[in-house]
């Protein structure tokens, strides 16, 4: 077998990032995907996914667990939820790494790999990791206006800008793909006033503690 990767997202860029790293490090090869060249943050649009999924490939990697920071489409999956999504909607993601007809694949996260992340978080003693769910994938950088929200939330649960793209890599370059998605927001306009940038980092701040105990909980397991 392969080893394990670990891609980290924007919630490991902000305090007690270092603390999450350090977790994923004692047991996967682990990939910041909003890092850039000297350290530089960069924006969900100008990551090039095929450069980071290569990598790991490259490294021996076979399986990719990624974890993403999310906005909830539903008031009802508060800031602090964890949720492992089996599907995304990414109309207008065009990531690919092949210039040919194999381009035309069928892409999605994969079942096996799933059900091996949900049962190591459960017998890990780690938080709850809800069974499911839709990400949608939107361009950014920018945040979505509460019209496009009410549109999205009638399809979707989670709503964010990298995962379905990296999925897509990693399907083409055959890593099984996972993520587990950390709810940091309610998406603008679900909650009753709107979305703050400020108390989003907060709550991102807020949110990295419980995933750095999981993940030191669950990767022991996942990484054999």
């Amino acid at each position: 077998m392969g080893r394990l990767a670990v891609i980290l997202g924007s919630g490991a860029a902000g305090p007690g990032g270092e603390a999450i790293v350090a977790a994923a490090e004692a047991h996967a090869v682990v990939l910041q995907r909003h890092a850039g060249e000297g350290g530089a943050y960069v924006l969900p649009h100008l990551i090039d996914h095929a450069a980071n999924l290569g990598a790991l490939a490259e490294a021996g990697c076979d399986r990719v667990l990624a974890i993403s920071s999310v906005g909830s489409l539903d008031a009802g999956l508060g800031v602090g939820g964890f949720v492992c999504p089996d599907d995304f909607i990414a109309l207008q993601t065009t990531a690919t790494t092949f210039a040919d007809p194999r381009g035309h694949m069928l892409p999605g996260f994969d079942p096996g790999w799933r059900r091996r992340v949900l049962g190591a978080w459960e017998a890990s003693g780690a938080g709850p990791l809800r069974d499911g769910g839709v990400y949608w994938q939107t361009n950014g950088p920018r945040f979505e206006t509460p019209a496009e929200i009410r549109l999205l939330a009638a399809h979707a649960d989670l709503v964010g800008m990298t995962v379905a793209s990296e999925c897509v890599v990693a399907c083409e370059l055959g890593l099984a793909y996972a993520a587990v998605c950390v709810v940091d927001n309610l998406a603008n306009g679900v909650a009753a006033r709107p979305l703050s940038p400020a108390e989003l980092e907060r709550d991102r701040e807020r949110n990295a503690g419980r995933l750095r105990d999981d993940l030191a909980a669950a990767l022991p397991e996942l990484a054999k």
